[in-house]
Parts: structure tokens; sequence; C-alpha cells
């Protein structure tokens, strides 16, 4: 089955809700062109999602963090200058801090383990979980508007 059909049917798998007035902010921090043209359009086709930017270094991702009240962090652990964990670092442990999800392909337990303590929401493999992206977005956007 295809990549594309494979998207379509996960997206048509979630429980559908009405557009809210405010979509869930996300920012997409990859350095794969390739992939982020991929990963925009896909989180494009999500109501409840509003994808404010993409960046590829850590500088951009976390100067776009500061500028622009992101809700939700897509993160790629190697960038084109700097890594996702100089990125969550520099979250700190503020209450406002994104949720994260880091979606790589270094799959690996001390990776997992170190990004996690550094407040990962989630630790996602590029290849062997890209087609569920879509379902956790949805559950964060749920998670977060039943909150207030």
């Amino acid at each position: 089955m295809s990549t594309i059909k494979r998207q379509q049917q996960s997206l048509q798998s979630l429980e559908p809700i009405e557009a809210p007035a405010q979509p869930m902010r996300v920012l997409l921090v990859e350095d794969s062109k390739v992939l982020t043209e991929r990963l925009s359009e896909m989180i494009r086709q999500l109501p409840e999602v509003d994808l404010i930017g993409t960046a590829d270094t850590e500088e951009a991702a976390r100067a776009a963090v500061g500028r622009d009240r992101v809700e939700v962090l897509i993160l790629d652990l190697h960038l084109r200058q700097g890594n996702g964990f100089g990125v969550l670092r520099s979250l700190g442990t503020a209450a406002d801090r994104p949720s994260v999800i880091v979606l790589t392909n270094y799959d690996l337990p001390q990776y997992k383990e170190a990004a996690m303590a550094l407040g990962a929401t989630y630790f996602m493999d590029k290849v062997r979980d890209y087609d569920r992206l879509p379902t956790v977005l949805h559950e964060l956007f749920i998670k977060t508007r039943s909150r207030g």
C-alpha cells in the first residue's frame, strides 16, 4: 500500500471534529527538505492544526518557539546546524512549553531516554511511526483543548 494511501486511511479513521476557532499551533523542525514538504502536506490536512512554520536549524527552532506561541513542536534530532537535544534543553521547564513530538531516524534507546528526560512528549521513528503522526496530533489537540 502506498504511503499516500495509508495517510489518507489514517486521516479518515480519526474521530471527526469541527475545525476549532483556534487550531493548535504547530512548528515543524526538520532538516530534510523533501520530508518537510511531505510532513507539511500531511499536517495541513488536519483541520485542528495550524502549521505556523518550519525550521531546519537549532537556532531557527529556538527563535520560532520564543516568538510564535508554539503549542506543539515536531522535532528531528539531526538538524542542518545544531540538534534537537539543544532545542529540547532550551525549552526549560516553563508551564507554557510546547508539547514535543520527536520524529527521528535515530530510534535508539539512549536517544529516547535522553529526549524523554528533556521533556519530549512522544518519541517516534520516522519510518515505523510516520503514519501515526496525524493520530498523535489529534490526540494532543483533544488533550490540550480539554484542559481549558
